[in-house]
């Protein structure tokens, strides 16, 4: 994709005269004048992104990667528009900044010209000037009681599998939250930061929504979708969960993990999923590899990759075609997809939002060799209010789940952001 000729991309280095912004304050600008801002760092990659969106209110699109600017996508799990029955709930985040850091935190920004920059560059300007850090105890949290979570959700789960038994639908993913509150509102990008150092594999962000008052903040192990410049399209399965480590807290090594056939039915059933998504659109040409144990932080998953060469099978909107037939995915929703999603709304009782949705940057040039997008699955995440954070975790269940086992496995994966940021 080209980017539009009428945008003039200026360096920041023309306004800046006294000191390069850092991730901290260009945030903190954008926060103070109620911009939009999404914060990212690509699997195993050292350089974050930053972009700044001048829109207070953020655009609900359809998610064409084939037509969208440069910019951030961030979907709740139900993004269909109950008048138009079409999916365009999608929040899109215009990349009218943009920042790329090096692993020594120095910036190389780029903004469109205008009245708004100019406005933007100002705020920077008069941000006070940084200090030494003090020790705080912002990060101090505490876990709010829900006395009757447990009960609730073992009962649902066992609902799910009698249902299956009964032969309704074959998956069923189930989800739950979990608050905290800090003893201070904690600082966004400290809590990233904290991430990025420790899950290197995972796709970590944070994504200030002013509109909605909140702050979503993930370290996912789950691509849904990407595109590279090179048109090579990737997507993968990932289901199945254990711990990553033995009961006396030795790693696991990945060759020698043990799965149930609860676990590999389940990763088996998302898999198909991707296949007969193929199956729809005629694609005989991917490239299938695994299923892999892999390592996401604490957890280890089966996961299945694929990918396909766009410009070999001559289908340029693969991407976009996919990532609509995909979503949401078996890995968070279950199968027969439509089934799943009526029992899942008949039974939790929390709107999961953003969570289990899809985010990440389109159109984004994150190398010399052209622009990409790259999309995850929005899980291992919490939503940021102040000074409450509510994770959400959830459970793929299958007709020999076991209730409490799969409560157990949603408590490891809140651990995912709980054991970073409660550090």
């Amino acid at each position: 994709m080209q980017p539009d000729s009428s945008i003039n991309i200026i360096s920041s280095t023309q306004r800046i005269t006294d000191r390069r912004p850092d991730s901290v304050d260009l945030w903190e600008t954008a926060h103070t004048l109620g911009f939009p801002a999404a914060l990212w760092r690509l699997p195993n990659q050292r350089d974050k992104h930053l972009i700044v969106s001048f829109e207070k209110v953020l655009p609900r699109v359809a998610a064409d990667l084939d037509e969208l600017p440069a910019g951030f996508l961030i979907s709740p799990f139900d993004n269909l528009n109950t008048d138009t029955q079409s999916p365009d709930q999608t929040l899109f985040l215009r990349a009218d900044l943009q920042a790329i850091f090096s692993a020594e935190n120095q910036a190389d920004v780029k903004a469109v010209s205008g009245e708004m920059t100019d406005r933007f560059w100002q705020a920077w300007h008069s941000l006070p000037k940084p200090q030494p850090e003090q020790p705080s105890n912002s990060e101090m949290l505490t876990v709010l009681s829900d006395a009757g979570a447990e009960a609730l959700y073992v009962r649902n789960v066992a609902e799910a599998v009698e249902a299956m038994q009964r032969g309704e639908f074959r998956k069923v993913v189930l989800s739950r939250t979990k608050q905290v509150q800090f003893a201070n509102v904690p600082n966004a990008v400290t809590l990233f930061d904290k991430l990025c150092q420790a899950y290197p594999t995972a796709f970590v962000s944070a994504v200030s929504i002013p509109e909605k008052g909140q702050i979503w903040i993930s370290a996912t192990p789950e691509r849904l979708v990407s595109i590279d410049a090179d048109g090579i399209f990737r997507t993968a399965s990932l289901a199945g969960t254990q711990s990553a480590f033995e009961p006396d807290g030795t790693p696991k090594r990945p060759p020698e993990a043990m799965w149930s056939q609860k676990e590999i039915e389940e990763q088996a059933l998302v898999n198909r999923y991707i296949i007969e998504c193929f199956k729809k659109i005629r694609l005989r040409e991917y490239v299938e590899e695994g299923p892999k144990t892999i390592i996401a932080g604490n957890l280890m998953h089966l996961s299945t990759f694929f990918t396909v060469d766009t410009q070999a099978v001559r289908y340029p909107q693969l991407g976009t075609v996919m990532l609509r037939l995909l979503h949401p995915t078996a890995a968070v929703c279950g199968t027969p997809r439509d089934v799943a999603f009526r029992f899942i709304n008949r039974h939790e009782t929390h709107d999961r939002e953003l969570y289990s949705g899809f985010l990440g940057p389109v159109n984004i040039d994150t190398t010399t060799e052209g622009a990409a997008s790259n999309l995850f699955v929005h899980i291992r995440c919490m939503k940021l209010e102040g000074r409450l954070a509510t994770l959400y975790a959830g459970a793929g269940l299958t007709e020999d789940s076991v209730p409490e086992r799969e409560w157990q496995e949603t408590e490891m994966k809140c651990q995912t952001l709980l054991s970073v940021i409660s550090k």
